[in-house]
């Protein structure tokens, strides 16, 4: 046994699917399962039922959050077709704006030019007539993250450097996306990105084997697309899982939704690749603690760390999962890091396979629970 001490993980995109869809996930299980991958710090999207879109929406959430979160939660507002500026007053109360420009459904899907335009405009407006310059101001406005596939993202791109807003672009999977984001980097463009655990270490023949299982958004892609991520490694800010569970009903009815559960299974994946050589332990931790941090303005919690031991081998399985929906993609897999306990400001809350922590004893971030409808 070789135990790590660690600060605890950030994972910055999660579907904790309340409100709206409690059988698949809630605030209680999606983040006892974020404490038993070592994280202890998530940031929960907009696509629920209502998507939070308004100031009243954001403040429900943050309430259902606040009854039964184990572990600390920072919630985004979601541009619609439908509400357009009614999440403008509570800008300030989220982690950031996030726009779909891709799949998704309902009103949460942008696809006209004007209300791209409309939205970057907005939130570069918001932040100057409240004074916020900086990401690093932590009372200051959050990114706008986007799921941005294919030509939408030059179009990101280039909105975000007209007005100056920083852009976060999720779940990178393509060569042709981490090459275009590497030049708009270098151009000194204000733009970030991240890559999920199941984009670079799963590939298309992965997803014919897993079927249903496999297929989220965006899909599995080829295996050169996966080893771009690797060659541009130093592109990628951050990993995160866009944990999305579905249920094993779901996933194999008639017509089964897209999306895998991933925050538990994050640190153990990254630290097989640690232990294989692929990457350093200080990568590990610079893409999921300080980065993450870094991006959204998130403070570290004091007297937070997670133990791993990082000699433990084993293999992955799905009655393993804390996930409600009780499944992963990467069953079957041998990996390598066992958390052993997580200590979140000062206090013990999972300890060898055990949750330690009562509901409601995480905290809402950025002061959403406080959200309140402008006059």
């Amino acid at each position: 046994m070789a135990i790590v001490r660690m600060p605890g993980l950030v994972d910055a995109h999660v579907h904790l699917r309340e409100p709206g869809y409690p059988a698949k996930e809630d605030f209680g299980s999606g983040t006892a399962a974020a404490l038993a991958g070592g994280v202890v710090t998530v940031l929960d999207m907009p696509n629920t039922l209502p998507p939070t879109d308004t100031s009243e929406r954001l403040a429900e959430k943050a309430r259902l959050a606040q009854s039964k979160a184990v572990c600390d939660v920072g919630l985004f507002v979601g541009a619609t077709t439908t509400n357009l500026d009614a999440y403008l007053p509570a800008a300030h109360l989220a982690c950031g704006l996030k726009i779909y420009v891709s799949d998704t459904f309902g009103s949460l899907r942008i696809e006209s030019l004007d209300l791209m335009h409309r939205f970057f405009r907005s939130w570069a407006e918001t932040a100057a007539s409240r004074g916020f310059r900086s990401l690093q101001n932590p009372n200051g406005l959050g990114p706008i993250a986007v799921h941005a596939e294919e030509l939408m993202l030059p179009v990101c791109l280039a909105l975000s450097h007209l007005y100056q807003v920083p852009l976060h672009v999720v779940h990178v999977t393509r060569r042709s996306e981490i090459a275009l984001i590497a030049k708009a980097k270098e151009r000194g463009y204000p733009v970030t990105c991240e890559a999920t655990p199941h984009h670079l270490f799963l590939d298309e023949s992965d997803a014919r084997r897993l079927g249903p299982y496999g297929d989220m958004r965006p899909r599995l892609a080829t295996a050169d697309d996966v080893a771009a991520l690797w060659e541009h490694w130093e592109v990628i800010d951050l990993v995160a899982t866009d944990h999305a569970p579905h249920t094993h009903a779901e996933k194999q009815g008639p017509t089964p939704p897209p999306g895998v559960p991933g925050v538990e299974t994050m640190l153990p994946l990254l630290l097989t690749a640690v232990h294989e050589g692929r990457l350093t332990l200080e990568q590990v931790i610079e893409r999921c603690v300080t980065a993450p941090r870094r991006i959204y303005g998130l403070a570290e919690p004091p007297q937070t760390w997670i133990d791993v031991d990082v000699d433990a081998d084993y293999v992955l399985e799905d009655g393993q999962m804390r996930t409600r929906v009780g499944w992963t993609p990467f069953r079957g897999r041998l990996v390598r890091g066992r958390i052993v306990e997580v200590v979140l400001r000062g206090v013990p809350v999972w300890r060898e396979g055990t949750l330690l922590a009562q509901p409601g004893s995480g905290r809402v971030l950025f002061g959403a629970a406080e959200a309140v409808v402008a006059p």
